[in-house]
């Protein structure tokens, strides 16, 4: 049986530990970001006063979260200076008003 596969393909690259940091942070934030449109929409689609308690709770924690990894990747310069200055999920949401 003919290999054809190259020799380059043999060489078992390795990540280093920023690489695989970096990685697991911006990942970590496609996650985040995800978890809060959800939470978002989960919010405008119920009309329940206990669901609507939930869904706030649910947002602010993930709008901590995310601004947690925002503060981790800023420090680690993986975002644009841009990004770190005008985040979408600043202090002032739209639950702001509703929790107090």
């Amino acid at each position: 049986m003919k290999m054809y596969f190259s020799q380059s393909s043999r060489v078992n690259r390795t990540l280093s530990e920023k690489e695989i940091e970096r990685n697991a942070l911006l990942s970590d934030l496609e996650k985040t970001k995800k978890a809060l449109e959800i939470a978002y929409s989960g919010f405008d689609n119920v009309t329940e006063p206990d669901l609507i308690d939930c869904y706030i709770y649910e947002v602010n924690s993930v709008l901590k979260r995310y601004k947690f990894l925002l503060e981790q990747a800023a420090a680690l310069s993986l975002l644009p200076e841009e990004d770190t200055h005008s985040a979408p999920l600043g202090t002032e949401t739209p639950l702001t008003p509703l929790v107090g």
